[in-house]
Protein backbone atom coordinates (compact mmCIF):
# COMPACT_ATOMS: atom_id res chain seq x y z
CA UNK A 1 0.00 0.00 0.00
CA UNK A 2 1.64 3.50 -0.84
CA UNK A 3 0.73 6.29 1.29
CA UNK A 4 0.81 9.80 -0.12
CA UNK A 5 0.72 13.04 1.62
CA UNK A 6 1.11 15.19 -1.65
CA UNK A 7 -1.07 14.95 -4.60
CA UNK A 8 1.76 13.87 -6.44
CA UNK A 9 1.08 10.51 -7.96
CA UNK A 10 2.37 7.89 -10.82
CA UNK A 11 -0.13 7.82 -13.80
CA UNK A 12 -1.47 3.80 -13.08
CA UNK A 13 -3.10 5.55 -9.72
CA UNK A 14 -5.45 7.15 -12.42
CA UNK A 15 -8.74 6.41 -12.95
CA UNK A 16 -8.54 4.76 -9.71
CA UNK A 17 -11.49 3.97 -7.49
CA UNK A 18 -11.65 6.71 -4.77
CA UNK A 19 -13.33 6.47 -1.71
CA UNK A 20 -13.46 9.54 0.51
CA UNK A 21 -13.57 10.47 4.00
CA UNK A 22 -12.82 10.58 8.02
CA UNK A 23 -12.88 7.07 7.85
CA UNK A 24 -12.11 7.13 11.82
CA UNK A 25 -12.80 3.66 13.63
CA UNK A 26 -12.88 1.64 10.19
CA UNK A 27 -16.56 0.77 11.65
CA UNK A 28 -19.04 -1.76 9.09
CA UNK A 29 -20.31 1.47 7.64
CA UNK A 30 -16.73 2.33 6.13
CA UNK A 31 -16.04 -1.59 5.82
CA UNK A 32 -18.82 -0.71 3.26
CA UNK A 33 -17.59 1.69 1.61
CA UNK A 34 -14.34 -0.48 0.92
CA UNK A 35 -15.92 -3.74 -0.28
CA UNK A 36 -17.87 -1.89 -3.05
CA UNK A 37 -14.89 0.75 -4.35
CA UNK A 38 -12.44 -2.56 -4.21
CA UNK A 39 -14.87 -4.96 -6.34
CA UNK A 40 -15.23 -2.14 -9.37
CA UNK A 41 -11.33 -1.98 -9.16
CA UNK A 42 -11.04 -5.57 -9.23
CA UNK A 43 -13.56 -5.99 -11.83
CA UNK A 44 -11.66 -2.92 -13.81
CA UNK A 45 -8.43 -4.13 -13.36
CA UNK A 46 -7.44 -0.48 -11.63
CA UNK A 47 -5.95 0.55 -8.47
CA UNK A 48 -7.58 1.53 -5.17
CA UNK A 49 -6.99 4.46 -3.20
CA UNK A 50 -8.50 6.41 -0.07
CA UNK A 51 -8.60 10.06 0.57
CA UNK A 52 -8.67 10.94 4.47
CA UNK A 53 -7.48 13.35 6.59
CA UNK A 54 -5.64 14.36 9.53
CA UNK A 55 -6.22 15.53 12.11
CA UNK A 56 -9.79 14.82 12.10
CA UNK A 57 -11.74 18.32 11.01
CA UNK A 58 -13.61 18.16 13.88
CA UNK A 59 -10.20 18.32 15.99
CA UNK A 60 -8.82 21.19 13.98
CA UNK A 61 -11.46 23.62 14.19
CA UNK A 62 -11.88 23.36 18.16
CA UNK A 63 -8.41 22.99 19.63
CA UNK A 64 -10.54 22.13 22.81
CA UNK A 65 -11.08 18.70 21.79
CA UNK A 66 -8.56 16.38 22.92
CA UNK A 67 -9.77 12.96 23.03
CA UNK A 68 -11.65 11.64 20.56
CA UNK A 69 -10.56 9.50 17.73
CA UNK A 70 -11.71 6.04 17.57
CA UNK A 71 -8.04 4.90 15.80
CA UNK A 72 -4.72 7.01 15.88
CA UNK A 73 -3.42 7.58 12.27
CA UNK A 74 -1.11 4.73 12.19
CA UNK A 75 -4.22 2.06 13.40
CA UNK A 76 -5.81 3.43 10.31
CA UNK A 77 -3.39 3.24 7.83
CA UNK A 78 -2.06 -0.70 9.46
CA UNK A 79 -6.21 -1.49 9.17
CA UNK A 80 -6.78 -0.12 5.61
CA UNK A 81 -3.83 -2.64 4.27
CA UNK A 82 -6.49 -5.42 5.63
CA UNK A 83 -8.84 -4.09 2.69
CA UNK A 84 -6.95 -4.53 -0.50
CA UNK A 85 -5.97 -0.88 -0.75
CA UNK A 86 -3.71 0.25 -3.25
CA UNK A 87 -2.69 3.57 -2.10
CA UNK A 88 -4.02 6.38 0.31
CA UNK A 89 -3.52 10.00 0.61
CA UNK A 90 -3.02 11.27 3.87
CA UNK A 91 -4.06 15.04 3.50
CA UNK A 92 -3.10 17.20 6.28
CA UNK A 93 -6.03 19.62 7.14
CA UNK A 94 -4.53 23.02 7.96
CA UNK A 95 -6.07 26.37 7.80
CA UNK A 96 -5.04 26.60 4.04
CA UNK A 97 -7.03 23.58 3.39
CA UNK A 98 -9.98 24.12 5.55
CA UNK A 99 -10.37 27.38 3.50
CA UNK A 100 -10.46 25.89 0.18
CA UNK A 101 -13.94 25.84 -1.62
CA UNK A 102 -16.21 22.38 -2.21
CA UNK A 103 -15.73 23.30 -6.13
CA UNK A 104 -12.09 23.87 -6.05
CA UNK A 105 -12.13 20.65 -3.94
CA UNK A 106 -13.58 18.72 -7.16
CA UNK A 107 -11.75 20.78 -10.14
CA UNK A 108 -8.19 21.37 -8.31
CA UNK A 109 -7.55 17.98 -6.09
CA UNK A 110 -10.28 15.23 -7.51
CA UNK A 111 -9.92 16.15 -10.67
CA UNK A 112 -7.02 17.73 -11.66
CA UNK A 113 -4.52 15.41 -8.77
CA UNK A 114 -6.07 12.26 -8.33
CA UNK A 115 -8.41 11.83 -11.48
CA UNK A 116 -10.28 8.73 -10.75
CA UNK A 117 -13.09 6.78 -12.82
CA UNK A 118 -15.03 6.00 -9.78
CA UNK A 119 -15.93 8.34 -5.82
CA UNK A 120 -17.42 5.86 -3.31
CA UNK A 121 -18.94 8.44 -0.61
CA UNK A 122 -21.76 7.11 2.45
CA UNK A 123 -24.35 9.69 1.84
CA UNK A 124 -23.33 12.15 4.26
CA UNK A 125 -20.42 13.18 3.07
CA UNK A 126 -20.12 16.60 3.36
CA UNK A 127 -16.76 18.88 2.24
CA UNK A 128 -15.21 22.06 1.31
CA UNK A 129 -15.47 25.29 3.55
CA UNK A 130 -17.99 25.69 5.62
CA UNK A 131 -19.04 21.90 4.86
CA UNK A 132 -21.29 23.53 1.85
CA UNK A 133 -19.90 20.56 -0.73
CA UNK A 134 -22.54 17.59 -0.97
CA UNK A 135 -23.54 14.51 -3.03
CA UNK A 136 -25.67 16.98 -5.04
CA UNK A 137 -22.92 19.07 -5.90
CA UNK A 138 -20.51 15.52 -6.96
CA UNK A 139 -23.11 14.61 -8.86
CA UNK A 140 -23.22 17.83 -10.60
CA UNK A 141 -20.09 17.48 -12.02
CA UNK A 142 -19.69 13.46 -12.99
CA UNK A 143 -19.63 14.32 -16.98
CA UNK A 144 -17.47 17.74 -16.65
CA UNK A 145 -14.67 15.76 -14.89
CA UNK A 146 -15.68 12.76 -15.87
CA UNK A 147 -16.29 10.29 -13.08
CA UNK A 148 -18.56 8.71 -11.46
CA UNK A 149 -20.25 8.92 -8.29
CA UNK A 150 -20.91 6.12 -6.16
CA UNK A 151 -23.39 6.55 -3.21
CA UNK A 152 -23.45 4.00 -0.85
CA UNK A 153 -26.28 2.85 1.45
CA UNK A 154 -25.13 3.20 5.46
CA UNK A 155 -24.30 -0.28 7.47
CA UNK A 156 -27.52 -0.27 9.99
CA UNK A 157 -27.72 -2.51 12.93
CA UNK A 158 -31.64 -2.60 14.40
CA UNK A 159 -33.04 -0.10 12.37
CA UNK A 160 -30.00 2.87 13.15
CA UNK A 161 -27.37 4.03 11.38
CA UNK A 162 -23.74 2.76 12.32
CA UNK A 163 -21.87 6.10 12.84
CA UNK A 164 -18.03 6.88 14.64
CA UNK A 165 -20.42 9.23 16.87
CA UNK A 166 -22.23 6.35 17.87
CA UNK A 167 -19.59 4.52 18.57
CA UNK A 168 -17.95 7.16 20.54
CA UNK A 169 -21.17 7.36 22.93
CA UNK A 170 -20.89 3.45 23.17
CA UNK A 171 -17.28 3.88 24.69
CA UNK A 172 -18.53 6.74 27.09
CA UNK A 173 -21.16 4.03 28.13
CA UNK A 174 -18.88 1.61 28.74
CA UNK A 175 -20.55 -0.45 26.00
CA UNK A 176 -17.41 -2.35 24.85
CA UNK A 177 -19.39 -5.50 23.42
CA UNK A 178 -21.68 -3.70 21.08
CA UNK A 179 -18.59 -1.37 20.17
CA UNK A 180 -16.46 -4.34 19.14
CA UNK A 181 -19.31 -5.69 17.25
CA UNK A 182 -19.92 -2.54 15.04
CA UNK A 183 -16.51 -2.01 14.79
CA UNK A 184 -16.02 -5.85 13.06
CA UNK A 185 -12.66 -6.55 15.78
CA UNK A 186 -11.78 -5.85 19.23
CA UNK A 187 -11.19 -1.77 19.65
CA UNK A 188 -7.63 -0.78 20.57
CA UNK A 189 -5.82 1.96 21.72
CA UNK A 190 -2.04 2.42 21.94
CA UNK A 191 0.43 4.05 23.92
CA UNK A 192 3.85 3.96 25.77
CA UNK A 193 4.33 2.65 29.23
CA UNK A 194 5.18 6.33 31.69
CA UNK A 195 6.38 6.56 34.78
CA UNK A 196 3.55 6.00 37.75
CA UNK A 197 3.23 6.58 41.40
CA UNK A 198 3.62 3.21 41.90
CA UNK A 199 0.59 2.63 43.56
CA UNK A 200 -0.20 -0.67 42.35
CA UNK A 201 3.05 -1.97 43.36
CA UNK A 202 2.02 -0.98 46.79
CA UNK A 203 -1.03 -2.52 46.67
CA UNK A 204 0.54 -5.74 45.70
CA UNK A 205 -0.11 -5.58 41.84
CA UNK A 206 2.44 -4.22 39.35
CA UNK A 207 0.73 -2.35 37.01
CA UNK A 208 1.89 -0.49 33.82
CA UNK A 209 -0.09 3.16 33.34
CA UNK A 210 -0.36 4.76 29.87
CA UNK A 211 -1.16 8.03 28.34
CA UNK A 212 -3.72 8.13 26.49
CA UNK A 213 -2.86 10.80 23.66
CA UNK A 214 -6.24 11.81 21.07
CA UNK A 215 -8.36 9.01 21.56
CA UNK A 216 -11.97 8.92 22.68
CA UNK A 217 -12.58 8.27 26.71
CA UNK A 218 -14.40 5.09 27.39
CA UNK A 219 -16.34 4.98 30.54
CA UNK A 220 -14.16 5.00 33.89
CA UNK A 221 -13.82 1.22 35.71
CA UNK A 222 -12.14 -1.82 34.62
CA UNK A 223 -11.91 -3.93 31.58
CA UNK A 224 -11.11 -7.16 30.69
CA UNK A 225 -8.05 -6.98 27.91
CA UNK A 226 -5.26 -8.22 25.80
CA UNK A 227 -2.29 -6.42 24.79
CA UNK A 228 0.48 -7.21 22.74
CA UNK A 229 4.90 -5.22 23.65
CA UNK A 230 6.46 -3.14 20.83
CA UNK A 231 3.27 -4.77 18.03
CA UNK A 232 4.90 -8.07 18.73
CA UNK A 233 2.62 -10.94 18.24
CA UNK A 234 2.28 -12.27 21.32
CA UNK A 235 -0.89 -11.55 22.96
CA UNK A 236 -1.16 -11.12 27.19
CA UNK A 237 -4.02 -10.74 28.81
CA UNK A 238 -4.85 -8.35 31.87
CA UNK A 239 -7.01 -6.34 33.78
CA UNK A 240 -7.44 -2.65 32.89
CA UNK A 241 -8.02 0.04 35.10
CA UNK A 242 -9.00 3.17 33.17
CA UNK A 243 -9.76 6.44 35.40
CA UNK A 244 -8.31 9.18 37.79
CA UNK A 245 -7.81 6.78 40.90
CA UNK A 246 -10.85 8.81 43.33
CA UNK A 247 -9.87 6.35 46.08
CA UNK A 248 -6.56 8.67 45.82
CA UNK A 249 -7.52 11.89 45.15
CA UNK A 250 -6.34 11.37 42.23
CA UNK A 251 -6.50 14.21 39.11
CA UNK A 252 -5.36 12.93 35.81
CA UNK A 253 -6.46 10.06 33.67
CA UNK A 254 -4.63 7.22 33.45
CA UNK A 255 -4.65 3.27 31.89
CA UNK A 256 -3.40 1.58 34.47
CA UNK A 257 -3.26 -2.54 33.60
CA UNK A 258 -1.86 -5.77 35.53
CA UNK A 259 -0.62 -7.84 32.50
CA UNK A 260 -1.47 -11.29 34.02
CA UNK A 261 2.11 -13.38 34.22
CA UNK A 262 4.62 -10.45 33.74
CA UNK A 263 6.88 -9.27 36.16
CA UNK A 264 9.38 -6.95 35.12
CA UNK A 265 9.79 -3.39 33.97
CA UNK A 266 8.08 -2.07 30.72
CA UNK A 267 8.51 1.30 30.89
CA UNK A 268 8.93 3.22 27.29
CA UNK A 269 7.52 0.28 25.81
CA UNK A 270 5.09 0.57 23.43
CA UNK A 271 1.53 -1.31 24.09
CA UNK A 272 -1.58 -1.81 22.00
CA UNK A 273 -4.48 -2.55 24.07
CA UNK A 274 -7.33 -4.47 23.11
CA UNK A 275 -10.73 -3.80 25.35
CA UNK A 276 -12.46 -7.25 25.08
CA UNK A 277 -15.09 -6.76 28.00
CA UNK A 278 -16.12 -4.15 30.77
CA UNK A 279 -16.24 -5.49 34.01
CA UNK A 280 -17.53 -2.74 36.43
CA UNK A 281 -17.70 1.11 36.63
CA UNK A 282 -15.15 3.23 38.63
CA UNK A 283 -15.61 3.65 42.67
CA UNK A 284 -14.16 5.55 45.07
CA UNK A 285 -13.13 3.46 48.01
CA UNK A 286 -12.98 4.06 51.68
CA UNK A 287 -9.44 2.93 52.31
CA UNK A 288 -6.92 0.59 49.88
CA UNK A 289 -7.41 -2.28 52.12
CA UNK A 290 -11.31 -2.36 51.00
CA UNK A 291 -9.87 -1.72 47.28
CA UNK A 292 -7.29 -4.52 47.49
CA UNK A 293 -10.26 -6.57 48.10
CA UNK A 294 -11.92 -5.52 45.07
CA UNK A 295 -9.04 -5.93 43.21
CA UNK A 296 -8.87 -9.44 43.76
CA UNK A 297 -12.24 -10.29 42.94
CA UNK A 298 -11.95 -8.21 39.55
CA UNK A 299 -8.81 -10.57 38.73
CA UNK A 300 -11.00 -13.40 39.26
CA UNK A 301 -13.81 -12.25 36.94
CA UNK A 302 -11.46 -10.34 34.50
CA UNK A 303 -9.75 -13.49 33.69
CA UNK A 304 -13.45 -15.54 33.67
CA UNK A 305 -14.76 -13.49 30.64
CA UNK A 306 -11.23 -13.49 28.94
CA UNK A 307 -11.62 -17.61 29.00
CA UNK A 308 -15.10 -17.06 27.43
CA UNK A 309 -13.43 -14.46 24.99
CA UNK A 310 -11.11 -16.66 22.61
CA UNK A 311 -9.98 -14.34 20.30
CA UNK A 312 -9.11 -10.31 19.54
Amino acid sequence: MKIFNKFIIPKRYKRSSLAIGNFDGIHKGHQRVFKNASEFAKQNKSKFGILTFSPLPVMFFNKKIKNYKLTSDNEKLRLLKKFHVDFVFNVKFNRKFSKMSANNFISNIIYKKINPARIFVSNNFKFGYKRKGNLNLLKKFEKKYNYKLIKISPYKYKKKIVSSTKIRKLLNKGNIDLTNKLLGRTWMVDGHVVRGRKLGRKLGYRTCNVRIKNYILPKAGIYAVKLSIESKRKLYFGAAYFGSRPTFKGKEIFLEIYIFGINKNLYKKKLRVYFVKFIRADKKFKNSSELVRQMNKDVILVKKRLKEKKSV
